[in-house]
C-alpha cells in the first residue's frame, strides 16, 4: 500500500534513525522532538528506553492528526546502570575501557503513534554485546576514526566499531544502530501500511 507523502513522521534528530528508516522506501518527513531525555530516579534502562521512545512519537504528534509518528531512543546499560551518549573524546574513551571485555546491554525502544486512533504501539528490542578485551591504543585508533561521541555508549557497530565486539545477540541487527526496523514493520503493518 503506497501512503502519500508526509504521513509517516519520524520524531528523531538522528541521522543514524533516518537512514534506517530509509531502507523501507517510504515518504516520510523529520521532526525534531523537544524531550528531555533524562534518566528518571528508580527508572530502569529499559523503562527510560521506553518512555522515551513513547514521548518523542507523542511529542513528533503534535499538530499532525492523520500522521503515523515514530519514535525511538536507545539506552546502553552496563551491570544494569545505564550508560549514555559520551559528548566527547575524553568521555568516550572512558566509557570504552570500561566496557571492555565485558557484556553491555542495549535497550533500543520504537513507538508507533497512530494520530487518527490515538492508538500508541510500543516494543523494547534488547541486544546483547561483548566487548574484546582491547587496548588503549585501540580504542583510540577507533576514536580517531568514527568519533562516535553522539552514541549510547560510544559503540558506532555500524562503522569500525564493529572492531572491538566479540559477539552481538539480538533478534534485529538494525536495534543496535538505533531503530529496530523489524518492529517497526510489524507496527506499520498493524496500521495498515504493507511494507515493501
Amino acid at each position: 500500500m503506497k501512503i502519500p507523502a508526509a504521513v509517516l513522521v519520524l520524531a528523531s534528530s538522528s541521522p543514524y534513525r533516518r537512514a534506517l528508516l530509509e531502507r523501507l522506501r517510504l515518504p516520510f518527513e523529520v521532526v525534531t522532538p523537544d524531550v528531555d531525555e533524562k534518566v528518571l530516579p528508580g527508572e530502569s534502562p529499559r523503562e527510560t528506553a521506553l518512555r522515551l521512545a513513547r514521548t518523542k512519537a507523542e511529542a513528533g504528534a503534535i499538530g499532525r492528526v492523520a500522521a503515523l509518528v515514530i519514535g525511538s531512543d536507545q539506552v546502553a546499560s552496563l551491570d544494569g546502570a545505564p550508560v549514555g551518549k559520551p559528548g566527547n573524546r575524553h568521555a568516550a574513551l572512558a566509557q570504552l575501557r570500561t566496557m571492555r571485555g565485558r557484556v553491555v546491554e542495549f535497550h533500543t525502544a520504537v513507538g508507533l503513534f497512530d494520530g487518527s486512533s490515538g492508538l500508541m504501539q510500543l516494543e523494547n528490542v534488547p541486544t546483547i554485546v561483548q566487548f574484546r578485551a582491547f587496548t588503549d591504543e585501540q580504542a583510540e585508533h577507533y576514536l580517531d576514526i568514527d568519533r562516535p561521541y553522539d552514541c549510547a555508549g560510544s559503540a558506532k557497530i555500524e562503522a569500525m566499531g564493529i572492531a572491538l565486539v566479540e559477539r552481538v545477540e539480538s533478534a534485529d541487527p538494525t536495534a543496535l544502530i538505533g531503530l529496530p526496523l523489524i518492529a517497526l514493520v510489524t507496527m506499520l503493518k498493524r496500521a495498515g501500511i504493507d511494507v515493501p
